[in-house]
């Protein structure tokens, strides 16, 4: 069994025992206040074997945000992912909520985006003079290591007016210790059916790349979480993983393209080219609906 998978069903367990039962904005889910874990990235490429998780959409999402910065939804759709498309602003600039019916206008330049969130926020809206969060971050990495500084937010409340959804995973910390590259990573929303394990995996995998481009090695990720919940609609699938906890399997290994070099340069593509997940073995797919 991966570490992941053990630390993971604890929680499902702990929420489904000791959660409390609340109506929501979108739902009824089971929360806690809280959670935090720490992955020794060093030791294992976290990602769950308890269920399908598709990797390689989790990847290309953090690249969507991360790399390409970009908020066009169609980005992703060529690319095989539709998570995105609820949340994608009509040809008219109007959104409209396909889980209460609330139409917000938001105008026709928005078209084809989410607004000004996540991406749009980490390039600060690309505009002219203002400070690229990635850019910066890659460069005290690679020039200021004992930064203690070195901050990607993307909780900006003056960029929300104009957002489909606030970030749920809203900021990232670097710190260089010892050649090693850790993350701490603050989520203040988690569904921990469909969110989180794609949250984890993508994390990760972002924590790797920059690490293999600036000459580091992957240390731990701390990852704190908020409310952490499990919706309703999620309750049996989650007893049928802690079903397989006995037939959990061990993690896979992430593979990256050593010719890569530079985290604007792997390759976005649906096939992913640059990495792979080695040995990945899970015990099935398990699907729920999207919450948000």
């Amino acid at each position: 069994m991966s570490q992941f998978d053990q630390m993971y069903l604890d929680t499902c367990e702990k929420i489904l025992n000791h959660g409390v039962k609340t109506k929501a904005r979108n739902g009824i889910t089971y929360r806690i206040a809280g959670n935090h874990w720490i992955f020794d990235l060093a030791e294992e490429f976290p990602i769950l074997t308890t269920k399908q998780v598709a990797w390689k959409t989790a990847i290309l999402e953090m690249l969507w945000i991360y790399q390409q910065k970009c908020i066009y939804v169609d980005w992703l759709r060529k690319r095989g992912i539709k998570i995105w498309d609820k949340f994608e602003i009509s040809e008219d600039g109007i959104y409209r909520n396909p889980d209460n019916g609330q139409e917000t206008f938001f105008g026709k330049e928005w078209a084809g985006t989410i607004g000004t969130s996540y991406g749009y926020i980490i390039a600060n809206g690309g505009e002219k003079g203002a400070e690229d969060q990635m850019d910066a971050a890659i460069d005290k990495i690679l020039h200021n290591p004992a930064d203690r500084r070195n901050i990607i937010s993307m909780w900006q409340p003056p960029f929300f007016n104009k957002a489909v959804l606030p970030p749920c995973v809203y900021k990232v910390q670097f710190l260089v210790l010892d050649g090693k590259l850790y993350t701490f990573v603050e989520q203040r929303s988690c569904d921990i059916f469909l969110g989180v394990p794609f949250n984890i995996t993508q994390y990760a995998a972002l924590t790797y790349m920059l690490a293999h481009v600036t000459g580091l090695k992957p240390g731990e990720m701390h990852y704190n979480m908020v409310d952490t919940h499990i919706y309703e609609e999620h309750v049996e699938q989650i007893k049928e993983m802690l079903k397989r906890r006995k037939d959990a399997l061990p993690a896979p290994k992430l593979w990256l393209n050593p010719e890569v070099d530079d985290f604007y340069a792997f390759d976005n593509s649906k096939e992913l080219k640059d990495i792979r997940l080695e040995g990945y073995q899970h015990l099935g797919k398990l699907t729920g609906v999207v919450k948000a």
